[in-house]
């Protein structure tokens, strides 16, 4: 990868739409909060960023993407348009952990916010290990990262950054990382019956 290359990551694990532009030593960032409505915002949003920057859609090399844990349907989204976009671009789109992107020099944990109060946790130091559900009180003491206390615009640089650091290597496409299954619950009702 060119290091001037064009860097596209977005984001809508949790509630927010967050977009960032890295070309080179240059930086662009936007980050709306809402708790809904962001399939319907995040082109408008990505497409609004590259504009400012001078940028058109085609320009973009490479997308990086949040792929959680968080919010069910906000990983969806964005894990669907960065897939899309590869696809119709030609480019590559690398999916990126919460854990990863909120990871900082020297912490053994880090800890994501999790439903019904609990927190998603992972344990990187001596070794990563598997990502974990706990209670908070359960995670040990030791340096920890919480993405608490990232702010959103340094969480979307940080996608676009590790995005960028593991292109050309060969990467799986992007994917939803879920720790637990949706909390929606099957119909009851029969399904409609087919006529002939």
């Amino acid at each position: 990868m060119r290091p001037d290359q064009l860097v596209l990551a977005i984001d809508t694990s949790a509630a927010h739409c967050a977009a960032a532009l890295l070309c080179g030593d240059r930086v662009a960032v936007r980050v709306e909060e809402m708790a809904k409505g962001q399939a319907e915002r995040l082109v408008p949003m990505v497409t609004e960023l590259l504009a400012a920057e001078g940028f058109v859609m085609a320009d973009v090399g490479l997308i990086g993407v949040g792929v959680g844990p968080g919010n069910f349907t906000g990983i969806r989204i964005a894990v669907a348009l960065a897939r899309g976009l590869a696809l119709g671009l030609g480019v590559p789109a690398i999916g990126v952990t919460g854990f990863d992107a909120a990871q900082t020099e020297g912490a053994e944990w880090v800890v994501l916010p999790a439903p019904r109060g609990q927190v998603y946790a992972q344990r990187f130091s001596p070794e990563p290990e598997a990502a974990l559900i706990l209670e908070p009180g359960a995670v040990p003491d030791g340096r920890v990262a919480y993405l608490a206390d990232l702010p959103v615009a340094d969480f979307v640089v940080a996608i676009a950054r590790l995005a960028q650091a593991r292109a050309g290597g060969a990467q799986p496409r992007p994917a939803p990382f879920y720790l637990r299954g949706a909390d929606a619950a099957p119909a009851s009702d029969p399904p409609p019956v087919i006529l002939p």
